[in-house]
């Protein structure tokens, strides 16, 4: 199997990050991944609500947040385990997620979900 592509720190950028997180599925997943305390396989986050999300739709997904450097994906048998990079990012960009992940908290309390 092909490794994972993870991005050096230094290399991440901004519009990548907000890139990956401007669709409200990969935020979910994010934030899914940081509340419950880092490490996730995939099957764990796919659940978002009342819907599942498809393992084809799941899989883009992880790569985007991969690919942004928001993830670290490691292979163990056939699941895939994913770390959030949060402190790293929030070396790099002081603020960034915390703001990303609370307008959309935010947003989805105004709505009612």
């Amino acid at each position: 199997m092909r490794p994972f592509f993870h991005p050096a720190i230094e290399s991440v950028q901004p519009e990548a990050i907000l890139h990956a997180l401007s669709d409200p599925n990969r935020a979910a997943i994010f934030a899914n991944i940081m509340r419950e305390g880092g490490i996730k396989t995939c099957s764990a986050v796919s659940a978002l609500g009342d819907r599942v999300i498809p393992k084809s739709s799941l899989s883009n997904h992880f790569k985007v947040l991969r690919e942004a450097g928001l993830i670290r994906s490691e292979r163990h048998g056939v699941e895939m385990r994913n770390h959030p990079r949060w402190t790293e990012v929030e070396v790099r960009f002081p603020g960034l997620l915390a703001a990303i992940i609370s307008a959309y908290a935010a947003d989805s309390q105004a709505s009612g979900e």
